[in-house]
């Protein structure tokens, strides 16, 4: 393996957890051992309090390339339920992720990782970058929940454009369909995704958290009253709320631990 091209890197800053795919001689495409890694990692966040903000981002021009079409030309295509490689099923984790996530798109966004960046909460991009979605031009029938995730966030009709033409989409079109939370120049790409960052991690833990699974949910068609409640009436009954409540009479910061 060349010593540029590794498995996916996390690092740790404050609250804020990142990875970042490392492949860029290749485009951060990515391989078996790359998904695998990912769902590793997604399982330990899942089950971290110390993680409140999670950024997802690739080395080099390109966020990345998706799959790599080397395993789809050697028939490693999956089923309909998660895509080529268990790639659905990997996004899917991202997207379940309690923690509220951020893609920094820093360059160019193709094939499966346009769904990567779309399963995060929010989206931020260079003025430079583009999107393209070829599967139609491979063959390539997407898997389930990709498809869902496209038509509930972005509507049919944009779902339709990005999936039966394989067209290029640059970044202005991006952020007008609702693709990209914010789009900036390439030299503000680290403090507009920092500042996101800081204000999500500053947020109560519990709130922001039950209120992303439940949406993410309902754009599902999964929404459960039960679990709903369960994760409403815990934060609820939170000493997050009461130091919440505590700090605007203060007119001071709230200091929230997750309690």
């Amino acid at each position: 393996m060349d010593a540029a091209e590794t498995l996916p890197i996390m690092t740790m800053k404050g609250e804020t957890a990142t990875i970042t795919l490392n492949r860029p001689r290749h485009l951060n495409r990515l391989q078996p051992e790359d998904i695998a890694w990912l769902l590793d990692c997604f399982a330990t966040l899942a089950g971290s309090r110390d993680v409140r903000v999670v950024i997802l981002t690739g080395m080099g021009r390109v966020f990345s390339a998706g799959f790599d079409l080397n395993e789809l030309a050697a028939g490693n295509v999956g089923d309909a339920q998660d895509g080529p490689g268990g790639f659905g099923a990997m996004v899917d984790a991202l997207e379940r992720l309690p923690q509220p996530t951020i893609a920094r798109l820093n360059g160019g966004v193709y094939g499966g990782a346009t769904d990567l960046a779309l399963a995060c909460d929010f989206r931020v991009g260079i003025d430079s970058m583009e999107l393209v979605m070829p599967a139609a031009k491979l063959g390539l029938h997407y898997y389930r929940s990709g498809i869902v995730r496209f038509a509930s966030r972005l509507g049919i009709d944009t779902a339709k454009k990005l999936f039966l033409t394989g067209e290029k989409i640059a970044a202005a079109e991006l952020l007008n369909i609702g693709y990209l939370t914010l789009m900036v120049s390439v030299g503000y790409l680290d403090s507009a995704v920092d500042e996101l960052a800081e204000t999500l991690a500053s947020n109560a833990p519990l709130a922001v958290q039950g209120v992303k699974l439940a949406l993410n949910e309902i754009a599902r068609g999964e929404f459960d009253v039960e679990i709903f409640t369960q994760r409403a009436n815990r934060a609820l009954a939170s000493a997050d709320l009461r130091e919440g409540i505590a700090a605007i009479r203060a007119r001071r910061r709230a200091m929230f631990t997750g309690d």
